[in-house]
C-alpha cells in the first residue's frame, strides 16, 4: 500500500474555515430566532420550538466551527510528482486521489474573500472529467505548484 502525501495545507486553513463556519451557522441562528419571537407573539407555536432550534443551533455551530476545521486540516495532504498528483483528504472517509500529469489539461489558482484574509489560494487541477483541488495553501506556494504542475504537465503532453 501507498504512504500518504507528504506535503500539508497552510496552518491557517483553520481560522479561515472557522470563519467559514461562523458566517454559515449564521443562518439557522437567524431561524432559531424567528422561532422564539414566533412562539412570543403567536400563541399556537411552543416556546420548546426555539430552545429545541436553540439547541440543534449551537451543536451545529460547535461541530462546525470548532471540530472539522482542525479535523479537516489534518487529513489534507498532497504531493507532487513527475508523473503525477497525489491527494489525500477526508474526515470519516479518506479519499486518496491520483491524477496523472499527462491528464492535466489546466492549473488555475482561485481566491476568495476568507482565503485573501490569510493570505491563501485554492489550486484547481483541471482534467476533461474533473477538477481536483488543493485548498487553502499559501499565496506563493499555490502559484508555485500551478507552474510546477502547467510545467510537467506540457513536457509530459510533449513526450506523448
Amino acid at each position: 500500500m501507498r504512504l500518504p502525501p507528504r506535503n500539508r495545507i497552510a496552518t491557517d486553513a483553520i481560522k479561515a474555515w472557522k470563519l467559514h463556519a461562523h458566517l454559515k451557522a449564521f443562518i439557522p441562528l437567524l431561524f432559531t430566532i424567528g422561532a422564539f419571537a414566533a412562539s412570543y407573539f403567536v400563541d399556537f407555536i411552543p416556546y420548546w420550538v426555539g430552545a429545541g432550534l436553540a439547541v440543534l443551533t449551537l451543536l451545529y455551530w460547535g461541530v462546525l466551527a470548532l471540530l472539522i476545521p482542525k479535523l479537516k486540516w489534518k487529513r489534507w495532504r498532497y504531493e507532487i510528482f513527475e508523473q503525477e498528483v497525489y491527494i489525500q483528504h477526508g474526515i470519516i472517509v479518506v479519499t486518496r486521489t491520483v491524477v496523472p500529469m499527462v491528464r492535466v489539461q489546466h492549473v488555475d489558482t482561485q481566491q476568495g474573500p476568507i482565503l485573501k484574509r490569510y493570505g491563501l489560494s485554492t489550486l484547481e487541477i483541471s482534467t476533461a472529467a474533473t477538477v481536483h483541488t488543493i485548498p487553502a495553501l499559501l499565496e506563493s506556494e499555490a502559484s508555485d505548484l500551478r507552474d510546477q504542475i502547467s510545467e510537467l504537465a506540457r513536457v509530459e503532453q510533449d513526450d506523448v
